[in-house]
């Protein structure tokens, strides 16, 4: 397998292990605050690839990537910050919100990754990228009202695409480190955004989790941040941040069928409607050639 097919793999990886994160979260809301969950499932990032990459070591298979550097102190802190805000504001939105819109809301995500590279750190979009981001952005528009008819706001949407547009900042971040070793930042991450997340919650007077839930969001987290984030970090070295995140797209679909199984949710009429705008889109987002020099 060459390459590109390993990095788009990664990619596609990435997005599976993701998936399950959105609805199980939610279950999980009901015996743990939403920024306590959000710091904890950062921390089992964090804490889960230190681990992991402690026994890669001990087993003489360290990571072939060189460590962080003074030099990536900017993007690295930024990193941080964003990685604080983001999960906190998407906890926000699962408790306001279905499961099922908040997994297809995620998508907004290549929307925002995509148009911060072409503004900030001038990457090429090509005319279907283009087509592709005017169509996750349409569904998202409408997943963002209400339904019954009444032409208000929606909360949690709005919430989940502040997270979106958060993490699209992030995920340019991350591209300007990710031909380090992504299981040091990946650790860096998770450690000191999920102890921001825990000192917020703390002063917000969320309350500590009971150990057998605390044990579960760790390992939730490990799995759908920690594992996942590693596998991302991985493919945008060689894809870019706004090929990588047309991959990862097909995340919010398999986080839909999550819902569905998991929570027995059935969305109405606009939630299908913005499903059908965005599958479109993600066609697209797949059929993109990969940016040059990739």
């Amino acid at each position: 397998m060459n390459k590109q097919n390993t990095a788009t793999l990664f990619a596609i990886l990435a997005a599976a292990l993701y998936a399950v994160n959105i609805p199980l979260s939610k279950l999980l809301l009901a015996h743990v605050g939403s920024t306590m969950l959000a710091a904890f499932l950062y921390l089992g990032a964090g804490l889960g690839l230190l681990l992991y990459s402690g026994l890669r070591r001990l087993t003489g298979h360290p990571s072939a990537k060189a460590p962080l550097t003074r030099k990536e102190l900017p993007y690295t802190a930024a990193m941080v910050v964003l990685d604080i805000a983001a999960p906190i504001l998407l906890m926000a939105g699962v408790a306001r919100t279905t499961s099922a819109s908040v997994s297809l809301l995620n998508n907004f995500e290549i929307v925002a990754t995509s148009i911060i590279a072409l503004v900030v750190f001038r990457e090429v979009i090509s005319r279907t990228l283009w087509l592709a981001i005017v169509l996750v952005t349409a569904a998202s528009a409408i997943l963002s009202f209400e339904a019954g008819g009444s032409f208000t706001w929606n909360a949690g949407s709005l919430m989940v695409l502040g997270a979106c547009v958060c993490w699209g900042f992030e995920n340019n971040c991350t591209r300007q480190i990710s031909h380090k070793s992504s299981e040091e930042i990946v650790t860096i991450k998770g450690c000191f955004s999920g102890l921001g997340s825990l000192v917020i919650a703390r002063l917000l007077g969320e309350p500590f989790p009971a150990p057998v839930w605390l044990l579960a969001v760790l390992v939730l987290g490990f799995v759908s941040y920690g594992l996942s984030i590693n596998f991302y970090i991985m493919a945008q070295n060689r894809l870019g941040a706004a090929k990588t995140s047309a991959y990862y797209s097909i995340a919010p679909f398999l986080g839909v069928a999550f819902s569905m199984i998991l929570l027995g949710e059935r969305p109405g009429v606009q939630f299908y409607l913005a499903l059908a705008l965005m599958l479109a889109g993600t066609v697209l987002l797949a059929r993109d050639p990969a940016p040059e020099g990739a």
